[in-house]
């Protein structure tokens, strides 16, 4: 390894002592030998050649990010193609925003004719598995999310009552037998990532629609009933975008809504804002992009393949024109760290049906399904490398 210095003179690091020269003016620094590191004097100036000129710095993919990188180290992410740096806590891109880079993603239990609780796993190029012996409470009318940076949670849902048990996926996709229940049962909810690390559970339906959450934290622990805010409603969806903030969107009402609700980096969810796009209910919603949402597909009076593309802001985009089958009940999440996947759901009949969306938020034409056509099932993404 060498260290260049005035753009043509390599200085191999390991050998050299005292101090190095810096082309232009620059000042010095001393060095250690030994270790790889070069140590700079106190406030050193480094000069390059031409201010045309450009400093390298390391890079490399999601998966060979340093194990314990000191505090404002900054890297080059070739999987996402962003400069970031570590805050002590997350990687961050140059936008603020955290690096949000799982890289696979699986789908969860759901309803053929019956309540299932198979998984199918997507590869980080949006390859979808064929199905995996259920784990836990075979249900539908559940949500999922993904915690702790690598791994998922699926929870609540409807067995024939509602129930709010939780199932944890590891790092490896592997899904947990049940966690007991905390807070109110129920099905037709949301769920979604916020604060780089942790998720929440909102909204749903008991035996009337309600607005109620449930975070969840870095390791796995759904917290009892948050008081809920904006309009009670089930049916609906939430993605992450921001790169640690939520939206949670669309629904059933007495009819069909477009509402929208934002919720910040530390959990807490913002009034109605007014809807954009077409009322549906039970569309689905991911993050692409690193720091970006969508919103797909869904019921209005008949099946829709319409997209609602949400910026690092929050702002929903007006609709686009769908692209793949019509359908609603199906379920979406991030793969391959700025890419995500939507799948299954309900046509005049259950599906397997997939479609990638690009890293631009472009959704891909259909992609002849994989696994047990379902609808009512849910996904997350999870996985670093």
């Amino acid at each position: 390894m060498s260290l260049i210095l005035d753009g043509t003179t390599g200085v191999p690091v390991t050998t050299v002592t005292g101090t190095l020269p810096v082309a232009n003016g620059g000042t010095g620094g001393s060095t250690s030998t030994g270790t790889g590191a070069v140590v700079l004097a106190t406030s050193p100036t480094i000069s390059a050649p031409t201010i045309t000129d450009s400093l390298t710095i390391p890079s490399g993919t999601t998966a060979q990010r340093p194990a314990s990188p000191a505090t404002g180290s900054s890297r080059y992410n070739t999987t996402i193609g962003n400069v970031e740096y570590w805050s002590g806590s997350f990687w961050y891109g140059l936008t603020g925003s955290i690096q949000t880079t799982t890289q696979k993603a699986l789908f969860g239990y759901g309803y053929t004719p019956s309540y299932v609780s198979l998984t199918n796993l997507v590869s980080n190029t949006g390859v979808v598995a064929t199905d995996t012996t259920g784990v836990g409470t075979s249900r539908n009318l559940l949500a999922a999310a993904g915690y702790g940076g690598d791994k998922a949670i699926f929870g609540y849902g409807y067995t024939g009552s509602n129930v709010s048990l939780t199932n944890l996926v590891s790092n490896t996709g592997v899904v947990a037998t049940d966690t007991t229940g905390v807070g109110t049962a129920r099905n037709g909810l949301a769920a979604a990532g916020y604060g780089g690390d942790k998720a929440i559970f909102g909204y749903g339906y008991t035996g009337s629609n309600v607005s109620l959450t449930n975070l969840v934290s870095n390791t796995g622990v759904v917290a009892s009933d948050t008081t809920g805010v904006g309009t009670a409603r089930s049916g609906l969806a939430a993605a992450g975008y921001g790169g640690d903030k939520a939206i949670f969107g669309y629904g059933y009402i007495s009819s069909a809504s477009s509402l929208t609700n934002l919720v910040s980096n530390t959990g807490v969810v913002a009034s109605d804002t007014t809807g954009v796009g077409t009322a549906r209910n039970y569309p689905t919603a991911t993050g692409y992009g690193t720091d970006k949402a969508i919103f797909g597909y869904g019921y209005t009076s008949s099946n829709s393949s319409l997209t609602n593309l949400v910026s690092n802001t929050g702002v929903v985009a007006s609709d686009t024109t769908g692209v793949g089958t019509a359908r609603n009940a199906l379920a979406a999440a991030g793969y391959g760290g700025d890419k995500a996947i939507f799948g299954y759901g309900q046509t005049a009949s259950n599906s397997s049906l997939t479609n990638l969306v690009s890293n631009t938020g472009v959704v891909a034409t259909d992609t002849t399904g994989v696994g047990t056509a379902r609808q009512y099932l849910a996904a997350a993404g999870y996985s670093t490398t």
